[in-house]
């Protein structure tokens, strides 16, 4: 079915794919616009499935509490390709629309990366989900993370896996693109304070089909641990069955999309007794939890991070907005600045002048393909 250009208002009993809601001409015009770039086709489509969910979940929560400004608040998507041509496509279609006043960017720093020059000639904010730290850092005064960036995740997949596990002697394995180059560079960094060698720090290229000379590479550097950085989930599905198709049985501790949905509907108990750094986890908090339970209702699967921030950046929008009492861009900038303790599905949102709003992970399992929470771990610095 296709998603491009789809408008959502309210209605998401009636159905993920289809609006429920049919407007006249005026009432179409009487409505806050808020443009989302996704995934419809390509490797990422199913996970994109998912951002649309939660996108829309919240778009309903906001509309049954009365809207923004006093009016509907609507969604219009345009589909990424799962490429970063394609994600700048999708902008491109999405900010030459004057009535769209905010954005959902991608889940993918790649993209967020290609998007970044057309963001700042829009001016308007726009919501991410890329973890790669310098995309708040190199002058965008338009970015706003709503997931924690990897200068975190690093941090914390490092601790776990040499205070929690043990395990001294590592094998990075990182997507060569932005997010992976970002993340593995910040594990490096984290395991070299904390004392921990590494035996192999190796990239690969996105959508490769055969890992077989990465995991003889682990194999022969003699690693007691991997620590990993994937940004497509199809890659962690070919990667993990091979790893353990050619015997490589040491623990793996992954960044938070390690224990996507759809990651592990691909890998299958590939993936069992891996550890991932979760930037949602169902069982994290009582907002996560009802969160959990309208995804649930809705999709009939867990809910997982493509999801949940989608969610949690709607809300965030809105909320914005109305603080601002306008749709001025910078109103709602210096309005999304201004957000201190507010409690979303990811975690508690505290906005930093960078953009970012979260600071901590979840340290989760995947026990026997269910997900289990085991502690989150918040850095104050």
């Amino acid at each position: 079915m296709d998603f491009t250009r789809r408008h959502f208002t309210t209605g998401l009993a009636a159905g993920v794919a289809m609006p429920a809601v049919l407007r006249s001409a005026h009432a179409q015009a009487a409505t806050v616009k808020i443009g989302m770039v996704l995934p419809v086709t390509g490797p990422a489509a199913d996970a994109g499935r998912y951002s649309l969910a939660g996108a829309k979940i919240a778009l309903e929560q906001v509309n049954k509490a009365g809207g923004v400004l006093g009016k509907p608040l609507e969604i219009v998507t345009e589909d990424d390709q799962t490429t970063n041509p394609g994600a700048v496509l999708a902008f491109s279609k999405l900010a030459a629309q004057p009535d769209i006043v905010g954005f959902l960017g991608s889940i993918r720093s790649t993209q967020d990366h290609a998007m970044s020059q057309d963001i700042i000639k829009t001016g308007k904010p726009v919501m991410f989900g890329g973890t790669d730290p310098n995309l708040t850092h190199m002058g965008n005064p338009w970015f706003f993370r709503c997931r924690p960036n990897d200068t975190y995740s690093g941090r914390v997949i490092a601790d776990y896996g040499v205070h929690a596990l043990g395990k001294k002697k590592w094998a990075i394995i990182h997507s060569t693109d932005a997010f992976g180059t970002a993340g593995g560079k910040a594990l490096a960094d984290s395991l070299g304070k904390i004392g921990a060698t590494i035996a192999l720090d190796q990239g690969y290229a996105n959508q490769s089909q055969d890992f077989t000379p990465v995991v003889l590479a682990i194999k022969q550097s003699g690693a007691e641990v991997i620590g990993s950085y994937f940004t497509f989930e199809n890659d962690i599905g070919v990667f993990a069955r091979q790893v353990r198709q050619l015997g490589v049985n040491i623990p793996w501790v992954g960044s938070p999309s390690i224990i996507n949905y759809t990651s592990m509907k691909l890998a299958g108990p590939a993936l069992y007794g891996t550890f991932g750094v979760a930037d949602y986890a169902e069982a994290s908090s009582p907002e996560a939890k009802a969160y959990g339970d309208a995804f649930r209702a809705v999709m009939k699967v867990a809910p997982d991070n493509q999801s949940s921030w989608c969610f949690d950046a709607v809300n965030i929008l809105a909320k914005a907005i109305n603080a601002a009492k306008s749709t001025d861009p910078k109103a709602i900038r210096d309005a999304i600045i201004a957000i201190k303790g507010y409690k979303g599905a990811e975690g508690e949102y505290n906005f930093d002048a960078n953009g970012d709003g979260l600071h901590g992970y979840n340290i989760v399992k995947n026990d026997k393909g269910t997900v289990v929470f085991d502690k989150h771990i918040e850095f104050k610095d």
